[in-house]
């Protein structure tokens, strides 16, 4: 008999299909449906550190109202309307959750500062979080901060909310970094429960028409699965934290991919938001059925079977196989032109 079953931020899940942070978890009828269809955790969406904000400013307002001490600094926040929830309503969409499914629900927090969103961490797991997911979304554009204060953002951040809750913290990383291997162990080192592999920047396109700069939000593809899978494999069994990927996992492929190189989830989002929640059991089923035919008995049997530490070819995830792989892509230029 197949098992699935794998161990994520000390949580035993049922498999490695977990959901990833997006609005197919905005109501609580949309949760029970992944959880129908085979998921074995949901990342809510996330809550954005500006809603943390807006929340305070209104609270200043309320209480400074006709003093004139804020002057524009107000319309500086975004409007709430933007947003799904406020911070209370997330917290009561944490309650609702917990008490309408059995699978663990992970909160997730977006900002980018050190503040107020850190400290509400600990309401978070108040509210019955199993874990939360810190999706640090940081592009620093000041040419005048350091690649050392940059960092410093992410482990300030993470020691904040490991000292505010005793629930397991995930980190999602960007993979800009100049040493992401020794980023990873640094945050390993200094507590992460797990690295969420990879963060995607959303960038914006232009509008020729109205000559306006507008955010252009792209689902993924399936070639965006080899950033996560080259450095999962990379990790592997040199940080303790689970490793989770995402970003690219569209069928079962992909997930035994990764799952060999060491992942301990794949998460999905796209191919869901694409070909409908029931695909989650289109994946499930055809996972199972390779491992049967290929005899694995286990997830935990594949699992980091193809990561560096354990390749025949370690250097397939090394700049040799780079070269390898360059000159033979001439070999198949030169053929295009005889």
């Amino acid at each position: 008999m197949i098992n699935l079953n794998t161990t994520y931020l000390g949580l035993k899940l049922r498999s490695p299909l977990v959901v990833s942070a997006s609005p197919l978890s905005r109501d609580i009828d949309g949760i029970c449906r992944l959880e129908d269809a085979g998921a074995s955790a949901v990342v809510l969406y996330s809550l954005f550190e500006e809603q943390l904000r807006q929340e305070e400013a209104d609270l200043d307002y309320h209480l400074a109202v006709g003093t004139e001490s804020f002057a524009e600094s107000l319309t500086y926040f975004p409007q709430p309307s933007e947003f799904h929830t406020g911070p209370e309503g997330y917290l009561d969409h944490i309650r609702k959750a917990k008490a309408s499914v059995r699978i663990p629900i992970i909160a997730s927090l977006n900002g980018s500062t050190l503040g107020g969103w850190t400290k509400f961490a600990g309401e978070i797991e108040r509210a019955g979080a199993d874990a939360i997911e810190c999706n640090i979304y940081y592009i620093p554009t000041d040419p005048k901060v350091s690649a050392a204060d940059i960092e410093k953002t992410y482990f300030d951040i993470l020691k904040a909310v490991k000292a505010t809750v005793t629930i397991p913290v995930a980190i999602k990383l960007s993979p800009f970094f100049s040493n992401l291997s020794n980023m990873a162990h640094r945050l390993d080192e200094a507590g992460a429960d797990a690295l969420v592999l990879f963060n995607r920047f959303y960038q914006p396109d232009i509008d020729l028409e109205e000559l306006e700069i507008r955010p252009n939000v792209l689902l993924s593809t399936p070639q965006a699965l080899r950033l996560p899978l080259t450095w999962i494999g990379i990790l592997f069994g040199r940080v303790k934290a689970s490793l989770a990927a995402t970003g690219g996992v569209h069928n079962a492929e992909d997930v035994v991919k990764l799952l060999m190189v060491g992942a301990n989830v794949t998460m999905m989002c796209s191919s869901l938001m694409r070909h409908g929640v029931n695909h989650l059991r289109h994946v499930e089923r055809e996972l199972r059925d390779w491992m049967e035919e290929h005899e694995y008995e286990s997830v935990a049997q594949m699992q980091g079977s193809m990561s560096q530490i354990k390749c025949p070819d370690p250097g397939a995830f090394e700049r040799a196989q780079y070269m390898r792989a360059v000159k033979g892509m001439q070999h198949i230029h030169m053929a295009g032109w005889r």
